[in-house]
């Protein structure tokens, strides 16, 4: 929870439209202060002028941004709530995937998760509080057919959660993966915000501030969240 005297400060690295516009406007409507983390922080600018959030450039493929980013987050305070939403997804064929393109799937999804956490966790220990959050989909805990890339790396940011949680929750930090198990409505044509196919990102949202809400003896590790009429 935030001291008394001051806001609570939440970091979204990988924003842009659908979830982490949702995060950013609920995390704001809570009164928090907001980081946008984009590699395009220009195509921010009505998103953080609505949730009066400061959009800093970061590429969470490259340790030396990562870290610039964190020292600029500094001079606001200690981040409280930090959730991963980067990546990148290449699919087809297994024997026509283009390798430096599987790469990039596996930097931008693991490698950069990899690279968030560590510099939030190095703020966040000093303090022995605060949430690292992942986004993770259906590829989590399933692989698909001609998604093998993908598969790879949501499996691997998965590990990499499990992994924290059991090394840093014993010291007060709150590490919880989530499996967005289906399409996100209004991030792409044919996905209406009205379509109970699709999950709504404000919703999804509220489930991300309410894990981060919790009282440290229920800590949730993982957290799955699917349209009602989504098939397991």
């Amino acid at each position: 929870m935030a001291d008394a005297n001051r806001s609570e400060l939440a970091v979204i690295v990988g924003a842009g439209p659908g979830l982490s516009a949702s995060l950013a406007r609920a995390c704001a409507a809570e009164g928090m202060k907001v980081v946008l983390a984009s590699r395009h922080p220009d195509k921010l600018a009505e998103l953080a002028k609505e949730t009066k959030a400061i959009a800093i450039a970061c590429d969470a493929t490259k340790p030396a941004e990562v870290a610039a980013l964190f020292e600029k987050v500094a001079q606001l305070g200690v981040p409280d709530l930090v959730v991963f939403n980067a990546g990148y997804r290449t699919r087809g064929p297994f024997i026509e995937l283009v390798p430096v393109e599987v790469e990039k799937t596996l930097i931008s999804s693991a490698y950069g998760g990899f690279l968030v956490a560590q510099e939030a966790a190095k703020r966040m220990l000093p303090k022995g509080k605060g949430s690292i959050f992942f986004t993770g989909a259906s590829a989590s805990v399933k692989g698909y057919a001609q998604s093998a890339p993908f598969a790879m790396a949501k499996f691997a940011l998965r590990g990499l959660a499990q992994s924290l949680a059991r090394e840093l929750q014993p010291k007060g930090i709150h590490v919880a993966h989530f499996v967005i198990d289906g399409g996100i409505a209004g991030t792409s044509p044919g996905r209406a915000s009205d379509d109970d196919k699709f999950l709504a990102p404000d919703a999804i949202a509220q489930t991300y501030l309410a894990v981060h809400r919790q009282q440290r003896s229920a800590w949730s590790t993982e957290m799955e969240v699917r349209p009602w009429v989504e098939n397991f």
